[in-house]
Parts: C-alpha cells; structure tokens; sequence
C-alpha cells in the first residue's frame, strides 16, 4: 500500500495502520470481523491512493482517519457491543448509559452522526478544489452526498446480513429492536453534515468579513 507523501498525513495514516492491526488481535466476534472490515480496508486504499494524487487538507485528512478509528473500533466489537459503559466508568467512575437513562449501546448512533460530521468538509473541500464548483454548490452536494451514500450503505448492510448471516442478522445490522434504526441512522447522518457545513459556512464569513477597526484611507 502506497503511503501519502505528505509527512503529516503519513505518520497519521500510520498510526491508523497500527490502530487497525490492533483491532484485528483476539477480537471478540471473530465471525464478524472479516465482514465488518471489508469497507475499512477499501476506504484505507482509496485514502492512500486519492492523498498522492489530489491536494487534501490537514484537516480533512485528519477528520477522515478519525472517523476510520472509530468505525474499526465498532467493527472490532460489533457496534452493538462497544463498551464504552465499562471504559467511562473505569475512567470516570460513571456509567453513561446509566447517566442519560439510555436503554441501548448508543455507540452506532456516535459513529453515523460522525460520518456526515467528519466527511462532509473533506467532501465539500474535493467539490470546490478539483471540480472547481461553487462553495455554495459543494456544500450542498456535500450534504445530498452523505445521504445518498448513508442510505447505499445501509443497503448493502441489509443485504450482506440477509445473504451472508440470515442467522445473525440482527446482531449484525445492530437495530436493538428499533424497527426505525436505519431511519434514525441516516438521520443524524444528515444532521452531522449540516452542522459541519453550518460551522465552515459561519467560519468562512467571519474570516472574509471587513475590519470595521481598521481606518479607511
């Protein structure tokens, strides 16, 4: 696998590299593991390889290595299983779902409302570098970007568990026994990237707003 060049995005592409193979060690739902890891394995390879072909940010880059550590901690345990109870509370001494009154592991509901936090920039910052649209056009494509893609994988989630885990479906998917879950999924997807595009839009035109401080000459 061709490493970015850049030495930034290398030494963060190589950490997730090791994050990754430390994920694999004695994980608990071997079964799953090979499935769960197919589309992380597939987005490291094209990472790489679109790194050393287009210009990508450090903060893009660095916010699609974050959501790539969090989606290989859910497929390590399955997100239905993360437990994230037990780490808070031998770090903070607390329980979260006990904290908010949840009656679920909230850990997937984390990870697709960081998908469309964490991607919708380095989406919109593709769109407008090397497409050359409009800030207001990618951003938008942007948005309509991670619900189409939020809604296909969902579709391919629901048809490699009925195919491959029929058995296993439901531990798989991770519903908990909300008939609405993948609804809700898309959802707060959708939710991310608004919010993240809301802040760049705001951040934009605070930083191209005039100086009122500074005296005409």
């Amino acid at each position: 696998m061709p490493l970015p060049r850049e030495r930034f995005q290398r030494v963060l592409f190589l950490f997730f590299l090791v994050f990754f193979a430390g994920s694999c060690v004695a994980p608990p739902y071997r079964q799953f593991l090979l499935m769960q890891h197919v589309p992380t394995v597939l987005a490291g390879l094209l990472l790489a390889y679109l790194s050393n072909r287009f210009a990508i940010s450090r903060l893009s880059f660095s916010s699609i290595i974050v959501f790539l550590c969090l989606h290989t901690l859910g497929a390590r345990y399955l997100y239905s299983y993360v437990p994230y109870d037990v780490w808070s509370e031998q770090i903070l001494g607390i329980r979260v779902n006990d904290m908010f009154g949840f009656q679920r592991n909230h850990y997937d509901r984390v990870v697709h409302f960081s998908y469309g936090l964490l991607l919708a920039v380095p989406i919109q910052e593709f769109e407008r570098r090397h497409l050359r649209l409009s800030v207001a056009l990618s951003s938008v494509l942007a948005i309509e970007g991670i619900i189409a893609t939020s809604a296909g994988y969902e579709l391919i989630e629901w048809l490699v568990a009925i195919v491959f885990t029929p058995e296993w479906a439901d531990q798989f998917l991770g519903h908990q026994g909300d008939m609405f879950d993948a609804h809700k999924d898309m959802a707060l997807a959708t939710a991310g990237a608004t919010f993240s595009i809301g802040v760049l839009a705001v951040t934009n035109r605070w930083r191209t707003m005039p100086d009122d401080t500074v005296p005409p000459h």
